[in-house]
This record gives structure tokens, sequence and C-alpha cells, in this order.
């Protein structure tokens, strides 16, 4: 079920509903770059756990419009907006990979319709204290968060060169990768169905523009406008000690900081394992059942 919900203040955000329309309901946030299209439990599964998940196309990806010099906490009017639309007062939010810091803002300053909160192989804040945010990194993390920091006209440039062949080729995007994918992920990736759907999770997200990606590293690598010591609802931390894209140190950090949270490292996962922790996921957030 797809719909167009209009932000605060004007923008529309594209909305979709996936599973039992009556069950009780998730937002999911995409990683990055991705789209309302990205890794999600089968409806079938959803139905059986009378869960309705709502995921959207975070601003400038898919045909959600773009918020120029957006921040991480932004994310959070946003979810408010769908979810008053949708006529829902109270949710859990889980977010994979780039989507992962925008669900801890949504418990971070949403407290009172948030039930519960899960991120799964996120990202620290920039510059956290103690924290060697390059330590385990890929080298083309390391080259792309760097230049959002020092360079964003650089970034978009190269952002959106990029973006225009992946958008003739969505297979570019994970040949790109294969040379820094452990052997887990590759596993993962090879799988015909997850290839397929990750295909059309990239070509929609880039489909109009590159600037949800560019924003989106941006965003990351600048303050986020909120303090993850700040949330106080449960928390679910997840995170493969092989990740090389958002290293397992960043879960690591934000479970010492956060106080009501449970971190579950996997030591054979890496990054991409983080698609069949989801269903899984789904069960903590729901238990005991939302309200």
């Amino acid at each position: 079920m797809r719909s167009r919900v209009r932000a605060v203040d004007g923008r529309h955000l594209v909305v979709e509903r996936l599973g039992d329309p009556r069950g009780r309901p998730v937002f999911l946030l995409h990683g990055m770059p991705g789209s309302r299209l990205g890794p999600a439990p089968r409806g079938m599964v959803l139905y059986q756990r009378k869960t309705q998940l709502i995921t959207y196309d975070r601003p400038g990806y898919g045909e959600s419009d773009r918020l120029p010099g957006r921040c991480v906490a932004d994310a959070v009017q946003d979810v408010r907006a769908i979810a008053d639309h949708l006529g829902l007062d109270r949710f859990a939010v889980v977010g994979r990979s780039g989507g992962a810091p925008h669900a801890l803002a949504c418990a971070a300053l949403m407290p009172e319709r948030v039930t519960r909160t899960a991120a799964l192989v996120g990202l620290a804040p920039w510059g956290a204290d103690g924290l060697d945010w390059f330590d385990g990194m890929a080298a083309s993390n390391v080259l792309a968060y760097s230049t959002a920091a020092a360079d964003p006209d650089g970034l978009a440039e190269s952002f959106i060169s990029r973006s225009a062949v992946i958008r003739k080729n969505p297979v570019r995007l994970i040949d790109d990768l294969r040379q820094e994918l452990t052997e887990s992920d590759r596993m993962v990736v090879n799988d015909a169905g997850v290839r397929t759907m990750l295909l059309r999770n990239y070509r929609e997200g880039l489909r109009t523009s590159a600037w949800g990606w560019i924003d989106d590293a941006i965003a990351f690598s600048n303050p986020w406008g909120f303090d993850p010591a700040d949330i106080t609802g449960p928390v679910m931390l997840w995170h493969g000690e092989k990740d090389v894209f958002s290293p397992v140190g960043h879960s690591r950090w934000l479970a010492e900081r956060i106080p009501n949270s449970t971190v579950v490292v996997e030591p054979a996962a890496a990054h991409f394992d983080a698609l069949h922790a989801l269903p899984r996921i789904l069960n903590w957030l729901l238990d005991p059942p939302a309200c």
C-alpha cells in the first residue's frame, strides 16, 4: 500500500505499508543508499506476527522531496508526520545501516510515541569521544565520510557522477562493493532473491537524483542534533563482528552510553547479515506488545 504524505514543511514523502494493515506498527528506516523498497521481511512473516511495517523514502531518495541541509534529527519530524497521517499513536522503530542513526533519533526525541527501538549495523555520532571512528572501516567509506566532512561539494560531485552510472546499471554498486565484502557478506549478496531485492532498492533510491545519498553522508559527518545518552526507552543494538562498512566498535560505543540498551554482537556475521537478523529483531520490538 503506497501513499504520499505531506510533511509539516510542505514536502512530500512516499510511504509504503507492508503486512497486516491492522497489525502492530513498526517503522523500518532504510539504509544508504536505499528506499522504501529495501530489505524487509516477507508479507507472510509480517501477517504471522500481526505486524504492519511502515517504510518511506528519506528526503532526496526515490520520490520523496529533498530537504537540503538536513541533519539526522530531522527524520523525527517526518516519522511523526507519517504516524499522524496513518493514525498511529505508538509504534516501534528499527533502522538498518544508514537508517540506524535515524531510528535512534526517534527514540531520543519522540519517547512518548516510540515503544522500542532497534539499530542494526549502525554508526556512532561523528567525532564520538573515545571512539576511533574509522577503525576497521573499509577504505571506500573512509574516503566518502572524510570527503563529506571536509569537502561536501566534492562529495556531491562524486556521488552525482557515480549515481548516474548506478541508475543505468544498479549491479554496478554491488560490483563496486564486492572487493571489500567479507566472505559472509558475499554469501548473503550472492543469493538470487537478496540480489534482486537490493538491485530494485538501489534503482528506486537513486531513480530521481543522488541527493538522498549525498545528504545522508553529510548528515552522518556532522552533529546529529541529539545525544544518544538521552534515550530512555528500550534499545537493541545488533552488529556483526566482521562488519567493515559500519564497524562493530560503533555499536559498542553506543551501548556504553544508552542507558536502557542491549547489544547483540554476532561473531561470524558482517554487514549484510543484518538482513537475516531483521525477523528476529521484529520479535523483540513487539514483545511486550506495543500499545
